[in-house]
């Protein structure tokens, strides 16, 4: 055997050996690893997870975890793990699932609706990785209450309703911060000059703001209901806000969950800061997250003389104003005997 042919068999080995070890790269790195048949699927992968903890996570979605785990070796991501919420797609061959685990994708936030700080939290620990008892501790933190003029009282009127993108890691206290980078934008100077003009602060027309919200689901109505409520204060006249008085008996009796449909005396006679029956002026606290119509409702109140106002019995949903208690009592008398007829015909 010639030298030259030596050369070419030595060069068809290497060729041969080079293709094997191509087609074994080509098998890891690109072929399909995923084993699920939706076209997405998403995986959480928590704060200080180790690479054993994201191949237990990801395990159910991976053809060949071997494969995996000597890509994610070769490039590095099995000491650099980032936590997060990531989406692998049908079909995704391991190269991308590596590259899917390195780009955290953001969570939209939603929220509206809650009656207490309690439970914002925990609708808020639904979509994110902190908890409801870590997300608690972040808004009742007494530096942070102190710096920005709170209570634990009135932390809830730093929340305004609205939807949010955030990432799934976002701790506690970061997400706490950009609510209050959110409040402050809200609060500029025109509401600021707006609410000086009413007599209140901020923290004020916001408490004020989810007693409207509660009385009222008609959003053109509540401008209306804000002033009525504006003219009692003005006068040194009690609120005597339903709302307030079921937030009151649910506070003292510590039991949120129950629904009160209808107020009684036992309800008003619940001894409470919060039941403005028995108390001048606003209560210490909000009642429920008011919405920005609300705040905005008692901002631009419509201007009347009413003080007393009670449920339609014509317009469902809307109420009757009165600016004098004989006009009020007519409207209150009427609708006392349609409730009392639709609860006698059941």
């Amino acid at each position: 055997m010639n030298f030259k042919k030596i050369i070419l068999y030595i060069s068809l080995v290497i060729l041969l050996v080079v293709a094997y070890f191509g087609f074994k790269v080509y098998q890891i790195v690109f072929t399909p690893n995923t084993s699920f048949s939706e076209e997405k699927v998403t995986v959480f992968v928590p704060t200080n997870a180790n690479f054993e903890e994201v191949k237990a996570i990801i395990s159910p979605f991976i053809k060949d975890m071997d494969k995996f785990e000597t890509l994610a070796n070769r490039r590095g991501y099995a000491t650099e793990v980032k936590a997060g919420k990531f989406e692998l797609t049908k079909n995704m061959n391991t190269n991308s699932i590596v590259s899917a685990l390195r780009r955290s994708v953001p969570v939209r936030v939603t929220f509206n609706n809650q009656e207490r700080l309690e439970n914002f939290a925990g609708r808020i620990a639904s979509q994110i990785e902190a908890d409801s008892i870590q997300l608690l501790q972040a808004f009742k933190d007494p530096k942070f209450l102190e710096e920005n003029g709170f209570t634990e009282e009135t932390i809830f009127t730093l929340l305004l309703p609205n939807t949010f993108e955030f990432y799934w890691d976002t701790s506690a206290e970061k997400f706490r911060n950009q609510m209050a980078k959110e409040y402050y934008r809200f609060w500029n100077d025109e509401r600021k000059a707006k609410a000086e003009k009413l007599g209140l602060t901020p923290i004020e027309v916001s408490i004020l703001a989810s007693i409207v919200h509660k009385e009222t689901a008609k959003v053109e109505e509540r401008p209306r209901v804000a002033k009525v409520y504006l003219n009692r204060m003005d006068i040194g006249m009690p609120l005597q806000a339903d709302p307030t008085v079921i937030y009151a008996f649910k506070l003292v009796s510590n039991d949120f969950n129950q629904l009160i449909k209808r107020v009684y005396y036992k309800h008003l006679e619940v001894e409470s800061p919060y039941n403005t029956y028995r108390n001048a002026g606003l209560p210490p606290g909000p009642i429920f997250m008011a919405d920005v119509n609300a705040i905005d409702a008692v901002l631009n109140p419509e201007q009347h003389d009413f003080l007393y106002f009670c449920a339609s019995v014509e317009r469902f949903g809307y109420h009757e104003f009165a600016t004098t208690l004989e006009q009020h009592n007519v409207n209150a008398r009427k609708y006392s005997a349609w409730l009392n007829a639709q609860t006698s015909g059941n």
